[in-house]
C-alpha cells in the first residue's frame, strides 16, 4: 500500500501540475463560437496557480500523504485533457466547431466535472498553504461545482444563420455578415487559417470525411466570397492602405512556403495536414526524405492533395494587393534540402530581426507583427525567437512613437512569455519598466496587453515585487475602470496575482482601487462581480484595505450579496465581512443594523462549507453584542 510521496516524487507531481496550469492559463484567446466556455475554463483553471506555487516552493521534505496523492493524481489525469480540448478548439476548424457545438460543450462538461471531481479529493485544510491562498482555491472549487451542472444557452441566432447559409444558394449579406462577425471570419488572414484547418479535418478523417465536409467547403466559400467583396481591404489598416503603392505588403505567413519562405502558386497538402509548394515538397521527396519538413513526421505516404481553398485565397489576396503570382519557385532550387523546418524558420526570423534592428518604421512594424504571430503559433517558435535575441529589439520597440508598433512589440512579449524561461530573459531586459509605461499611455489594446504580459510575469514571485515597484497598480485600476470586458479582466486578475505580494495590497489601497472595485460589485450587469469580490476578499486580509473598505459602505452591498448572490459570491461576501467585524465592534454594529443576523443564519444552513463557517463565525460576534453591554469587555470582540 502506497502511504505516501516524499522529496522528488511530490515536487515532480506538483511542477507537473503547476506547469499545466501555466500552459492552460497561456493559450491565447479563443476567437470563434466557443469563446464562452473556452474563457470561462481558462479563468477558473488560472486561479489556480497560486496554490500549486506555494505548494511547490513549499516544505520539500514534507510527505504527501495518499488522500492528497490521490486528488493531485485526478486533477493531473484532468488538467492535461483539458489542455488538448482547448488547444484543439484554438487551433481547429470554426467552422466545423460551430456545427458541432452540442457535442463540443458536452466535452467541456465533461472536462469541468472532472476537475470539480478532482478538487474534491484535495483535503485543503490540512495543506500546508496560507490561508489566502486556502481561501482562493475554495472559491474557485466552489466556481467549478456551480459550473458542473450548467450548460451554455444555444445561440439561436448563430444556429439559424447556419442553416440559411447552408441551404440557399445565394444567402442573405447580413446573414453572412453575422457570420462572419460570430465565426471571427472577417479578413482574408482570417478565412487563410480557417482553410487550413479545414484540410486538416479532411487528413484526420482520412480524406472522406462525407457530407459535412461539403456542407464546410461550400460555406466557407460563400464567407470567402462575401468578405471579399464586401471587406477586401479587411486586413489593412487606415493608416496603411496610402501607403500601398509605395510598399511591397507583408505576405500573410500561411501564404508562405515553409521550405521556401516564398508565396506560393500552387499549394499541395501533404499527410500530416501541412501545406506547401508543389515544387517545393516533391523536390524534398525525390531527395529521398520520407518525414514533413516542418513537423518531422514520418510521412504515412507521398501523396500530394492539391489546396484549392489556399490557392484561391492567394489568387484573391494577390489581385487586392497588386501583387503578380510567382511564375515558378526558383527558390527552392537554391535551398538547401537537408535544412530542417526549424533551419528554415530560424533563417525567415533573423531576417525579421535586422529589419526590427535596422529597418525603418514601416519595416519594424511588419516585423514585429510578423514576430507577433510567430510566438503566437507554437511553443518552438518561443524558444527559437527567444534564442535568437528576439526579446531585446522587442523591449527597445515599447518605447516606439508608433502606436500600431508599441502594440506589436508588447503583444509579441506576452506570447513570448507563456515559455516559463522567457519570462526571465525578458525582466532581465529591462521591460517591466517599459511594459507599465505601454500601460499607461499606449493604445486601449496595446495597454490590454500589457497588462495581460504583466499578469503573466507576476506569476514568478519576485516579479510581483518588480511590477508593483514599477507603478504597475495605478496605471491597471484606471484599465479596470476604462477597458473593454476583456481589458478589465486583465486587469483584474494582474491585480489580484499582484495583491497576493503583501506590499502590492499597500499599493492597491494608496492608490484608491476600493471605490472603483465596489462600483464593479454594485454593478451586477456588468460582469465583474466575481473578480470585484475575489480582489475585495485577498485585500481585506491586509489592515489598510479592510479600512478602505469599512469606509466604502460596504456592508449593506455585502449583505445584499449573502442574500441573493451566486453561491461563490455568498461565500466570498461572508469571508470580507468576517474580515470587517473580527475586532472591530463599529463595523459589526453596522452589520447588525443593516439585518446581517438574518442574511448569515440562511447563508449558515444553505451556503457552501466555507460560508457557513465564515457566517457562523459572525453570528458569535453577533450573539456575543447582544449578550454583553459593558464597552471595556466589548473592546475584545
Amino acid at each position: 500500500m502506497i502511504m505516501g510521496l516524499t522529496g522528488d516524487s511530490k515536487g515532480q507531481l506538483l511542477s507537473q501540475i503547476a506547469e499545466s496550469v501555466k500552459d492552460i492559463s497561456g493559450l491565447p484567446e479563443c476567437r470563434n463560437s466557443c469563446k464562452k466556455m473556452h474563457g470561462n475554463l481558462v479563468r477558473r483553471i488560472k486561479l489556480l496557480s497560486p496554490l500549486f506555487e506555494e505548494l511547490r516552493d513549499g516544505n520539500e521534505e514534507s510527505v504527501m500523504k495518499i488522500e492528497e496523492i490521490k486528488g493531485f493524481e485526478l486533477l493531473k489525469v484532468a488538467l492535461d485533457s483539458t489542455k488538448e480540448l482547448l488547444q484543439s478548439i484554438n487551433e481547429g476548424s470554426k467552422l466545423y466547431q460551430a456545427m458541432q457545438k452540442d457535442q463540443i460543450a458536452y466535452k467541456f462538461q465533461q472536462m469541468t466535472e472532472a476537475i470539480e471531481a478532482a478538487l474534491n479529493e484535495i483535503p485543503y485544510d490540512e495543506l500546508d498553504i496560507s490561508e489566502e491562498v486556502q481561501e482562493q482555491i475554495e472559491l474557485v472549487h466552489a466556481q467549478f461545482r456551480r459550473a458542473k451542472g450548467r450548460l451554455d444557452s444555444p445561440d439561436l441566432q448563430l444556429e439559424r444563420d447556419l442553416a440559411v447559409a447552408q441551404k440557399e444558394k445565394d444567402p442573405d449579406s447580413a446573414i453572412l455578415k453575422r457570420l462572419s462577425e460570430k465565426l471571427q471570419l472577417r479578413t482574408i488572414n482570417d478565412l487563410t487559417r480557417e482553410s487550413v484547418a479545414f484540410h486538416e479535418l479532411v487528413i484526420a478523417s482520412g480524406g472522406d470525411p462525407g457530407e459535412r465536409f461539403e456542407e464546410m467547403a461550400s460555406l466557407l466559400k460563400k464567407l470567402n466570397d462575401y468578405v471579399l467583396t464586401e471587406n477586401p481591404e479587411a486586413d489593412t489598416s487606415e493608416g496603411e492602405k496610402g501607403l500601398m503603392k509605395h510598399r511591397s505588403p507583408v505576405i500573410p505567413d500561411d501564404f508562405r512556403c515553409p521550405i521556401s519562405l516564398e508565396l506560393m502558386k500552387d499549394p499541395v497538402i501533404v499527410s500530416t495536414g501541412q501545406t506547401y509548394e508543389r515544387s517545393c515538397i516533391q523536390k524534398w521527396l525525390d531527395a529521398g526524405h520520407k518525414t514533413c519538413p516542418k513537423t518531422q513526421q514520418t510521412l504515412l505516404h507521398t501523396a500530394l492533395t492539391p489546396n484549392y481553398v489556399l490557392k484561391s485565397l492567394i489568387a484573391l489576396w494577390c489581385e487586392s494587393n497588386g501583387v503578380e503570382l510567382p511564375k515558378n519557385q526558383g527558390a527552392c532550387g537554391s535551398r538547401k534540402l537537408g535544412s530542417s523546418a526549424s533551419d528554415c524558420d530560424r533563417t525567415a526570423i533573423i531576417a525579421l530581426l535586422e529589419k526590427l534592428a535596422n529597418g525603418n518604421s514601416e519595416q519594424q512594424r511588419a516585423a514585429a507583427g510578423e514576430l507577433r504571430l510567430l510566438a503566437k503559433r507554437n511553443a518552438d517558435n518561443r524558444v527559437c525567437l527567444a534564442q535568437a535575441g528576439a526579446i531585446p529589439l522587442l523591449v527597445e520597440l515599447l518605447s516606439s512613437t508608433d502606436p500600431r508598433t508599441q502594440e506589436h512589440a508588447v503583444t509579441a512579449l506576452l506570447n513570448l512569455s507563456i515559455n516559463e524561461s522567457n519570462k526571465g530573459t525578458i525582466v532581465n531586459a529591462g521591460a517591466i519598466p517599459d511594459i507599465v509605461d505601454v500601460l499607461k499611455n499606449g493604445g486601449m489594446e496595446a495597454r490590454e496587453n500589457a497588462a495581460a504580459t504583466l499578469f503573466s510575469l507576476s506569476v514568478i514571485d519576485e516579479n510581483k515585487v518588480a511590477i508593483g515597484a514599477a507603478g504597475a497598480i495605478p496605471a491597471l485600476i484606471k484599465l479596470l475602470c476604462e477597458g473593454s470586458p476583456r481589458g478589465k479582466k486583465d486587469a483584474a486578475t494582474a491585480i489580484f496575482n499582484l495583491s497576493i505580494y503583501q506590499g502590492n495590497k499597500a499599493r492597491a489601497v494608496r492608490a484608491g482601487i476600493v471605490p472603483p472595485l465596489m462600483t464593479l460589485l454594485k454593478d451586477a450587469g456588468g460582469g465583474m462581480v466575481d473578480e470585484a469580490l475575489a480582489i475585495l476578499a485577498i485585500l481585506a486580509s491586509h489592515q489598510e484595505g479592510k479600512v478602505a473598505i469599512g469606509q466604502a459602505d460596504s456592508i449593506p452591498v455585502l449583505l445584499e450579496v449573502i442574500r441573493i448572490g451566486s453561491p461563490r459570491n455568498r461565500e466570498n461576501a461572508a469571508a470580507i465581512l468576517w474580515s470587517l467585524c473580527t475586532g472591530n465592534l463599529e463595523q459589526l454594529k453596522i452589520a447588525k443594523e443593516f439585518g446581517a443576523e438574518e442574511a448569515l443564519k440562511g447563508l449558515s444552513e444553505s451556503g457552501t462549507d466555507r460560508a457557513k463557517r465564515k457566517a457562523g463565525s459572525i453570528l458569535e460576534l453577533l450573539q456575543r453584542l447582544e449578550d454583553q453591554e459593558d464597552p471595556v469587555s466589548l473592546s475584545s470582540l
